[in-house]
């Protein structure tokens, strides 16, 4: 589990005395713990890497933005932070699909659902979120699909 792995990686940083890296997964820990707490309210996930995995995308997704908002501010020494945080985060994160690989299961999806044009969009993207959210950066495959339905 995906949880283990970082709690390993918090004892390894803390041992080696890497506090960058110390601090990094504390706040990935306080993220997890907080979607935790407000799945509590609803029913238990299924999946429990896949929660880990949601959070651990967002908190890559936020940390990109910050560094482009910092970069453009002229603050590269907060943007290199974040870039440090960020390749912490995905130490966590499952391989991502290539280029090639998505475009082959759009291209998949597509065929099997019959998908034509752009009115279709949504019953792909759908699709493979569903099929794979884990492995697959959403927002680049969104420019994929267009690309494929125009």
């Amino acid at each position: 589990m995906i949880r283990d792995d970082i709690k390993a990686a918090q004892v390894a940083a803390m041992k080696a005395g890497d506090k960058e890296s110390r601090a990094a997964i504390s706040l990935i820990q306080a993220a997890i713990k907080n979607r935790d707490i407000e799945l509590r309210t609803g029913t238990a996930p299924a999946d429990d890497d896949m929660v880990v995995i949601e959070v651990l995308q967002k908190m890559v997704k936020q940390r990109r933005e910050s560094i482009a908002m910092y970069e453009q501010g002229g603050r590269q020494e907060l943007a290199d932070q974040e870039k440090a945080e960020v390749a912490v985060i995905e130490r966590f994160l499952p391989q991502t699909l290539t280029e090639d690989e998505t475009k082959a299961a759009i291209e998949a999806i597509k065929a099997e659902i019959g998908a034509s044009g752009m009115k279709d969009m949504g019953r792909v993207m759908a699709e493979l979120k569903a099929r794979h959210a884990a492995v697959l950066d959403m927002s680049k495959a969104s420019g994929l699909v267009k690309a494929a339905l125009a």
